[in-house]
């Protein structure tokens, strides 16, 4: 009997190069989220420490400028447009990972179903190559009955 040929082989490689891209885009957008979200924590970071040197000068009790309040007050709404800037790009990221997400499970899904299909085949295959088997064997051992018979009838 001839060797089994699954007849969407090639498809079944393009769509595990296809999961491997998927993989790949995945992290991708992952990885961005992440350094995203340690641009947020650097910018509150940076507030904070704003926040703190503001309090510092207040309970120093030194005369606070006007220029000096107009800095501070500058800076804080600076930082405050920096830190909205950064969660609508969160914002962005996060939809953007979803989508690879969903393309990444949409791949695997198909492929997961062509690999069942795979298996099925195979396990037709290998039934049918037992009953063609055993189909020889009994043809075999029919030729044996009819020998024997004919020799006895001739001894």
């Amino acid at each position: 009997m001839k060797k089994f040929k699954f007849q969407l082989e090639t498809l079944l490689k393009v769509t595990r190069m296809k999961k491997e891209d998927a993989e790949v885009e995945f992290a991708a957008a992952s990885r961005k989220l992440e350094e995203a979200r340690a641009g947020l924590a650097e910018l509150m970071r940076q507030m904070q420490k704003g926040q703190s040197d503001y309090d510092a000068l207040s309970k120093e009790g030194t005369r606070v400028t006007v220029g000096r309040l107009m800095a501070f007050n500058s800076f804080f709404a600076w930082k405050r447009e920096q830190i909205e800037m950064q969660n609508k790009t969160i914002l962005q990221f996060k939809a953007e990972r979803q989508k690879k997400l969903k393309a990444l499970m949409d791949v695997m899904s198909y492929l997961k179903s062509i690999e069942q299909l795979k298996e099925k085949r195979l396990a037709e295959y290998k039934a049918e190559l037992l009953r063609e088997e055993q189909k020889m064997l009994d043809e075999i051992g029919t030729q044996l009955n009819v020998r024997k018979r004919r020799a006895s009838e001739i001894a």
